[in-house]
């Protein structure tokens, strides 16, 4: 029972990223909630974020019109601890316009700590790593 508890969590752990990739390209940045803590610190790049809210008001505000992406994540590595998780995650990001081939592409290393909550697993912490740009 213990390996198929631990095995579950670390599917829903890697479900998260699966799951974040279609909130972002899809635009349901309202449904935030369901990836994150109320309480999420997210950091990156382009700054910190403090809290659910913020984080949904950013990805709103930093969408371009007209512009789509396309996430992948992939080398996920899960490390259980309880009822909390490190996670790990190389993602590539394709940004393209009407159907269009990819305009930019970027690769990304994504930390988390991922708690379980009433709720499923959510990401708590999120550290985002820019490993490479590419403008075409």
């Amino acid at each position: 029972m213990f390996a198929d508890t631990r095995t579950a969590d670390r599917v829903e752990i890697t479900d998260l990223f699966a799951r974040l990739a279609n909130l972002l390209d899809e635009h349901r940045h309202d449904n935030a909630g369901t990836i994150y803590t109320d309480d999420v610190v997210v950091r990156s790049p382009r700054g910190e974020l403090h809290g659910l809210d913020e984080v949904t008001a950013f990805l709103e505000r930093n969408h371009v019109e007209g512009e789509r992406t396309f996430h992948v994540h992939g080398d996920v590595l899960v490390q259980l601890d309880g009822d909390r998780a490190k996670a790990t995650a190389n993602q590539l990001t394709y940004f393209y316009r009407n159907d269009g081939p990819p305009h930019r592409t970027s690769g990304l290393r994504v930390a988390c700590t991922a708690v379980q909550t009433s709720m499923g697993w959510r990401f708590s912490e999120m550290q985002i790593t820019l490993a490479w740009m590419h403008d075409r």
